[in-house]
């Protein structure tokens, strides 16, 4: 997966944008003004994604490519290699759970504004 497709991915998802709040290399994805990924444009080979603490862990635990998310809380963030074994259905499936696990803590009005985009 490389940054066109990492970047695309994420922007079809309902809700999301993206910025530079950490300056200009560093891509930030966000649904309901909160983060669930980010990943340097300068280096791309890996991005970091929000997960749930024992999930984190297995994946840790399970591939080279998983490690404690870098520059982020260690219990809830991993970085993720794109370059590895994980397949893009893999990566897609850490994308997919670290923008859910975002959305669920939003509020209820701003899951149901989210819900109502087309």
């Amino acid at each position: 997966m490389n940054i066109e497709e990492l970047r695309d991915y994420c922007l079809q998802k309902k809700g999301v944008t993206e910025s530079f709040p950490f300056g200009e290399d560093t891509l930030v994805f966000k649904v309901g003004d909160k983060m669930f990924l980010l990943t340097s444009l300068s280096d791309p080979e890996s991005f970091n994604a929000k997960c749930e603490p024992d999930r984190a862990i297995e994946l840790r635990e399970q591939y080279d490519e998983v490690t404690p998310g870098y520059h982020m809380n260690k219990k809830h963030w991993n970085t993720v290699s794109v370059v590895g074994r994980l397949s893009n259905k893999q990566l897609r499936e850490i994308i997919d759970d670290s923008y859910q696990l975002v959305f669920e803590g939003l509020t209820k009005k701003m899951k149901q504004e989210i819900e109502a985009l087309q």
